[in-house]
């Protein structure tokens, strides 16, 4: 886990607030002036707070400096669980309409005062996963957990996996998928903490509740819901959730550990890659110590995780992804996830050159999550214009290209497939990679 930081007088505001470029080594050699850095913010989906004062720590003040938060165990991150509740804000998250949702004492709550149905839905979509959901219902309450859901699915039964939250409901109780599977188990604890794990796998789902089994469902549609965001439903009373964390599952290997089969040096490298010790080993060359291990096979909507160790102070490299097939000329054209984990006056929101989980040029990481010589996990989400970012579990980037398209992501948008690959930034190179596995995401 992180260490503890506890600074005095330290007001200057973090830099991923800022647009003005972080200072320290760039991660390209010749910044491009073609590519302005945009604000990972998205003000237009922003919801509005309900009537209660939320809780957001998530921005240091002027008198200490304020720690990442810490959801995961190191189990849990070591598994390969990402949280998509911080646990003070409600970064990553979107509401379809003016229903105020906000977090108080480390909980999600809708405003339960206001008229109508609201969904609070993941920005990121997500396919084939481990869910967990801590939830606390009042008594009558209508509530649900959305699976596979669209921002504002107008017909939920149709058009997302609705496991509801409603013990008094008259068919589809708490458990039960609405309009298509009642619970196999009635549980009837409202009022109490209580817990979802759900499956997502293919057409299948289930789900226990208290780790009591209450779904088995396969859909046998002609086109089953197979990708989608998480949502949180306010229907009527009162609801509340906590620990909401997700584990992808059924993810294909990129390295094994035993070869480089399906990767490829990119031409006029000059840094080395070879497996050791089941990891893949980049060290930079003497001369200008730049190159590129990219992959034969091109992605365009994906979740890919990796671990990484950086065995240096504040190295630098990054992953490269719907990047175009790279040559001597043009190495590395597409977006970069940024690893850099190097931060300004102890400070672990003034990430130095973007921070670990940036993607470079376009965000600033919001938290600096890893520590040089340590092993981390990191997660990145991509579908369409939208990318998110986790590292050790914790979401530090959520960015939408807003820029026309372009084939080449250093000058504007690009949707299409392209390389991964990693990078080897200069002399000082030496990291280590490993458990490097992909997931497909098929669209909202």
């Amino acid at each position: 886990m992180l260490p503890l930081l506890a600074f005095v007088g330290c007001s200057e505001p973090a830099e991923q607030q800022s647009n003005e470029p972080a200072s320290g080594q760039s991660s390209e050699a010749k910044p491009e002036p073609t590519e302005p850095i945009e604000s990972e913010q998205k003000p237009e989906s922003k919801p509005k707070p309900a009537p209660k004062k939320p809780v957001d720590l998530s921005v240091a003040d002027e008198f200490k400096i304020v720690d990442p938060p810490q959801i995961l165990t190191s189990e849990e991150v070591e598994a390969g669980w990402i949280s998509l509740f911080d646990g003070r804000t409600l970064f990553g998250w979107e509401s379809n309409n003016d229903i105020g949702w906000s977090v108080v004492e480390g909980m999600i709550e809708p405003d339960a005062d206001a008229e109508g149905i609201s969904v609070l839905s993941t920005t990121s979509l997500f396919t084939d996963y481990e869910l967990i959901v801590e939830f606390k219902a009042s008594e009558g309450c209508n509530s649900a957990v959305f699976l596979r859901t669209s921002a504002n699915p107008p017909n939920p039964t149709d058009e997302c996996y609705e496991l509801n939250i409603c013990d008094s409901h008259e068919s589809f109780k708490t458990g039960g998928i609405v309009g298509r599977a009642k619970p196999l188990e009635e549980v009837n604890h409202e009022g109490e903490w209580q817990t979802f794990h759900v499956t997502a796998e293919g057409n299948h789902l289930t789900a226990e509740l208290d780790g009591i089994k209450v779904l088995d469902y396969m859909d046998d549609a002609e086109k089953p819901l197979l990708t989608g965001r998480i949502g949180l439903q306010k229907n009527a009373g009162s609801i509340q959730f906590r620990k909401i964390i997700l584990k992808p599952i059924n993810m294909n290997p990129l390295f094994a550990g035993e070869n480089l089969e399906g990767w490829r040096v990119v031409p006029g490298s000059d840094s080395s890659f070879e497996v050791t010790e089941g990891t893949i080993a980049v060290k930079g060359g003497q001369d200008f110590g730049r190159g590129f291990l990219e992959t034969e096979q091109t992605w365009d909507d994906f979740l890919l995780q990796l671990k990484v160790k950086t065995n240096g102070e504040a190295l630098n490299s990054g992953i490269f992804f719907r990047a175009e097939e790279g040559t001597a000329e043009a190495p590395s054209n597409g977006y970069e996830m940024q690893i850099q984990n190097g931060i300004k006056e102890g400070d672990r929101q003034q990430p130095v050159d973007h921070g670990t989980g940036a993607i470079f040029r376009r965000t600033f990481a919001r938290w600096i999550n890893a520590n040089d010589h340590e092993w981390f996990s990191m997660t990145l989400n991509t579908s369409g214009p939208h990318m998110a970012v986790w590292v050790n579990g914790l979401q530090v980037t959520d960015w939408t290209d807003t820029r026309p398209e372009d084939p080449n992501p250093r000058k504007g948008l690009r949707t299409e497939a392209g390389h991964i690959s990693i990078q080897g930034h200069d002399p000082t190179t030496d990291l280590n990679f490993k458990e490097i596995q992909i997931q497909s995401l098929q669209g909202e």
